[in-house]
């Protein structure tokens, strides 16, 4: 599911599918119950099949990680007061809206009745998408280097402007007493 967007062709998804139903087979072989059925489970493929091998073999149980983290570092608790949470990946798209971390993330923030924003490297999700999602501005790197080996290679001071704008939007909205899910956006910040 995730190869692609890591880079793996066509090609490699159906080599890297082939060797985990091997080792699900020779796990089968060497007596382990179950092999075939944690390889079906939700979860299993994460990580090139470590999901699968927990599961299989540590007897291990899925939890979503996201929760996991949600839970582990206090997010409920931490959001209490906040003003403005920012959560992001490298690629916010479809793959992103069926659970992962920006979304538990934004979950949280809505919640607790506070404005999410989300930072990435580039989306391919739509404005009505990214607002249902909960997010009321996305602040995209390939707004400021369109290059993604640019991007890539400059990530850091990328991020660095991208901070100084999100603040910079969020003293803006506050000083003229908008909400920060304000439907106003700076030119330089685009959502989509």
């Amino acid at each position: 599911m995730f190869g692609p967007q890591k880079g793996a062709s066509a090609d490699d998804v159906a080599r890297l599918d082939a060797g985990l139903d091997r080792f699900v087979d020779a796990l089968g072989s060497a007596g382990v119950e179950g092999a075939r059925r944690a390889a079906e489970a939700p979860g299993a493929g994460a990580a090139g099949g470590v999901g699968f091998g927990a599961l299989a073999v540590l007897g291990a149980q899925r939890v979503a990680g996201v929760d996991l983290v949600r839970d582990l570092t206090g997010l409920a608790e931490a959001l209490v007061g906040a003003d403005l949470v920012v959560t992001g990946e490298g690629s916010l798209d479809e793959q992103s809206l069926g659970g992962k971390t920006p979304m538990g993330v934004a979950q949280a923030a809505l919640d607790a009745g506070v404005t999410v924003v989300a930072v990435c490297g580039v989306t391919s999700l739509d404005d009505a998408r990214l607002a249902d999602a909960g997010f009321a501005r996305v602040y995209r790197l390939s707004d400021l280097e369109p290059d993604a080996d640019r991007s890539m290679a400059t990530a850091p001071a990328l991020l660095e402007s991208v901070g100084q704008i999100v603040a910079g939007d969020l003293a803006q909205l506050r000083a003229v007493g908008k909400v920060y899910r304000s439907t106003t956006r700076p030119e330089r910040t685009r959502l989509g």
